[in-house]
């Protein structure tokens, strides 16, 4: 992309739309780490913490070839506690939809922003389900949309219709947080959106 503002450290496909829905011009850099919690983390402290490791590598990436800011994110669905994160298999992906299915849970998003100074903030969400039949779950799962999902389901996508009640951020369940997300860039001097003017009632 030309004249970017910033890179974002993600494969994610979401959090690429996310952040052009607010005009921000950027490049992609991938990274892979280890995003195995630590004992005794909890679930907000560890979504923070991968969010920054993501964005300090991403930033290590460039070698100092680029002085822009480097932007990551990481997502938790929380039960009880429980970090749920992407279904390993059907069997995995069925047992996570049986312990959402008729409950209310956690949303949690880490967003990350390495430059000049190191920034985060961090999104918390609660959502509820309504009950789940056992053949909706083996239906929703041959979709394909829940296997690179953490906990299981998109809210974007055909898992919406098991949300009953939403409290919170929409984009930070689907993994970017918008209004947490700008608070950081413009706190860095990165552009979100041209201005919008008002009404003029001369």
């Amino acid at each position: 992309m030309s004249n970017p503002q910033l890179l974002l450290a993600s494969n994610s496909p979401r959090r690429r739309e996310l952040l052009a829905q607010i005009g921000v011009c950027f490049g992609v850099v991938a990274v892979e780490l280890d995003e195995t919690p630590v004992s005794g983390e909890t679930p907000e402290a560890y979504v923070l913490r991968v969010a920054m490791d993501k964005a300090r590598a991403g930033r290590a990436l460039t070698d100092g070839r680029s002085e822009l800011p480097v932007l990551a994110a990481d997502t938790a669905v929380v039960v009880e506690g429980r970090i749920l994160g992407k279904p390993r298999n059907r069997t995995d992906g069925a047992a996570m939809m049986r312990l959402l299915a008729g409950r209310t849970h956690s949303v949690l998003t880490g967003v990350a922003l390495v430059g000049e100074l190191e920034q985060q903030a961090l999104s918390a969400s609660e959502v509820s389900f309504r009950a789940i039949e056992a053949g909706e779950i083996d239906a929703y799962w041959e979709t394909g949309e829940p296997e690179d999902k953490a906990g299981g389901y998109a809210i974007q996508g055909i898992g919406g219709v098991f949300v009953s009640e939403l409290r919170g951020s929409y984009s930070g369940v689907m993994g970017l947080p918008l209004f947490e997300t700008a608070c950081l860039l413009a706190g860095a001097g990165v552009h979100v959106l041209p201005p919008i003017a008002g009404p003029d009632f001369r």
